[in-house]
């Protein structure tokens, strides 16, 4: 009996607290009650902490977008996350798209030019595709779970001792209340049960020490709280310096193998007919119209149309000349000679050779170079 009649006190008094703090908030907003103000530099506190959240949110979420552009997967994602178990590894765009091109070339043929380019083409986008998960799992762990640990474990605690800051301003505004009302109504009673009256009144004080107490105790902690909001954009700093260079390193790699691939095609026979044999196509880096054997109609993305005849109109040519060389270039065999970008060679036709090759000459090597990697030089 006297646990339970402890019990039933105890929400007794809980259920009279919260409905004195309901009373007083509503006042407060109908303009009938005085409000506690929080001190400048408190509010100045509660309001860069409520700005530091709002945007760590917009970001954390923006950034996840980012790095997982599919939503289903996104949200996959976080049900295992919230199950504590690991997500199923799943393929991402750029290594889907580079074994159908690998298998597209493998059922083309490797030995043909497409099916040999398109393998080529698909084993970079699978190392894209590797680079891209390398991005989102190192983006996941320095960037993006330091922002949810504040969200999810500071800023909680914050918003819970910002809340027992605004029960204990309700509480103290309530017991000014009271004790205002029982000032009042002494003054009017008089000497009428005057002892009752003054007996109320020092019962109110009490209990606005009290409360003003308590007050300032969960100020001083709420405070103590929010100024930890400096080191925090601080840790964020370092974790938004760590999501750059993952990005940079991305970046970086994405373009040496977009490099790498685009010297691999260079490679190839320059010269692919297309059905109606009326144009060729040459992968050539350059678009310049003097580049030996190409007369550029149109160019997208390195690729240049040009014309055969232009072609027979050099191999007809007699005599030597200077040509620059556009990019690097190693020999596949004895029989050709390696290039280096810039550097000035001299090139000849010899009859009979493939028309997409010269013959070209630097000092005592000789050996046959491809025209699509030569400039000509007037």
């Amino acid at each position: 009996m006297n646990i339970m009649d402890f019990n039933v006190k105890k929400l007794a008094a809980d259920a009279g607290t919260f409905l004195s703090r309901a009373v007083q908030f509503t006042e407060e907003k109908l303009g009938q009650a005085e409000k506690t103000e929080l001190d400048a530099h408190l509010e100045n506190l509660l309001s860069k902490a409520e700005c530091t959240k709002i945007w760590t949110e917009k970001i954390m979420k923006q950034t996840e977008v980012l790095l997982q552009p599919n939503p289903n997967a996104r949200i996959e994602e976080f049900v295992y996350e919230k199950l504590d178990r690991k997500a199923p590894s799943r393929i991402n765009n750029p290594e889907l798209l580079g074994q159908y091109m690998i298998d597209a070339g493998t059922e083309f043929g490797p030995g043909t030019a497409y099916g040999n380019a398109l393998i080529k083409c698909g084993e970079t986008q699978k190392r894209i595709g590797t680079a891209d998960r390398e991005l989102i799992q190192t983006s996941a762990l320095n960037f993006l779970t330091p922002l949810r640990n504040f969200i999810e474990g500071d800023y909680k605690t914050i918003a819970k001792e910002r809340k027992l800051l605004q029960n204990k301003r309700l509480d103290l505004d309530a017991a000014k209340t009271r004790l205002k009302k029982a000032k009042a109504a002494e003054t009017r009673a008089s000497q009428l049960n005057s002892a009752r009256l003054e007996g109320d009144n020092i019962m109110s004080e009490q209990e606005l020490r009290i409360t003003q107490s308590e007050f300032d105790r969960q100020a001083e902690i709420t405070r103590l709280l929010l100024e930890g909001i400096s080191s925090t954009h601080a840790h964020h700093l370092r974790c938004l310096n760590d999501f750059v260079e993952a990005q940079m390193t991305y970046y970086a790699q994405c373009y040496q193998y977009m490099l790498d691939l685009q010297k691999q095609l260079g490679s190839f026979p320059s010269v692919y007919h297309c059905n109606n044999n009326q144009t060729s196509v040459a992968p050539i880096p350059s678009a310049s119209s003097n580049v030996i054997g190409s007369s550029p109609l149109t160019s997208t993305s390195g690729l240049v149309i040009t014309s055969p005849s232009n072609l027979t109109d050099l191999k007809e040519c007699s005599g030597s000349r200077k040509a620059r060389v556009l990019y690097d270039y190693d020999a596949a065999n004895s029989t050709e000679l390696s290039l280096l970008a810039d550097e000035v060679i001299t090139v000849f036709s010899v009859v009979g050779m493939d028309s997409d090759w010269l013959m070209g000459e630097r000092g005592n090597q000789k050996g046959r170079v491809p025209i699509t990697y030569l400039e000509l030089l007037n």
